[in-house]
């Protein structure tokens, strides 16, 4: 396995008191995808959180290119090149779509850089240029997850760590949001992604892991994972 740029090493983490994950360790390496699949309330996105310091570690190491960051403020770990896109998008709704945009670039001082990340993004996401000067709140739910990750790209992440990016879409504009990550991954970009379309996610992944109430219970390449029979049998339904 290639070295790991994000390694989290038996964390963890509580949520209004309560245990919500219970030693936790995972690995991604430059250039993957990694995908944690498991049913709602697993900790999927108490996982992220904690990442990104929202959420308190309690026991543990998150090691984020040889720097332990559990205990960084979560500005400092966005200035480190970590970027969440949380289920909730958190667009600004009245403003146009290319300010919401170059709003995700505000740790990029270079402006020649923020144009040539927003043409990047364009050329992901062609109906975003087409709807650029309309407010964001007359996306679709599509469009509105096309331009959360498009604000997230535009920072230049070393790390893209994405929330559910498929919940509540139609299923053909899942199919496109998952064909975005997949070209996303082409590119190189390291994401960290949660889902629930298990196996459209892990069919993309480089790595999977399976996370069930707060605990890894499996884990191994997506192809891996889609293969083994306990898996197949818990979540797929075969």
């Amino acid at each position: 396995m290639p070295e790991p740029i994000l390694k989290i090493e038996n964390i963890r983490v509580r949520y209004s008191g309560l245990p919500v994950l219970h030693g936790v360790s995972l690995q991604v390496a430059e250039g993957q995808t990694v995908c944690v699949v498991g049913a709602n309330g697993a900790g999927k996105s108490t996982l992220l959180r904690a990442i990104m310091g929202a959420q308190r570690v309690f026991e543990g190491r998150i090691i984020f290119r040889g720097e332990e960051i559990q205990k960084l403020p979560t500005e400092e770990i966005v200035r480190m090149g970590i970027i969440y896109v949380p289920e909730e998008k958190m667009l600004f709704r009245p403003l146009p779509v290319e300010e919401n945009l170059v709003l995700g670039a505000y740790t990029v001082r270079d402006k020649q850089k923020v144009r040539e990340n927003l043409e990047f993004v364009y050329g992901l996401f062609p109906r975003l240029r087409e709807r650029r000067n309309q407010a964001a709140s007359t996306l679709s739910g599509g469009e509105q997850q096309m331009a959360a990750i498009g604000r997230g790209l535009m920072s230049n992440p070393q790390l893209l760590m994405l929330d559910e990016p498929s919940l509540g879409l139609a299923p053909i504009l899942v199919d496109e949001v998952l064909d975005t990550v997949r070209r996303l991954r082409e590119e190189g970009i390291p994401i960290l992604m949660v889902e629930q379309n298990v196996r459209e996610a892990l069919d993309l992944a480089d790595r999977g892991y399976v996370l069930q109430t707060g605990r890894i219970t499996q884990e191994g390449t997506g192809q891996e994972l889609l293969e083994s029979d306990i898996f197949r049998s818990a979540f797929l339904g075969i």
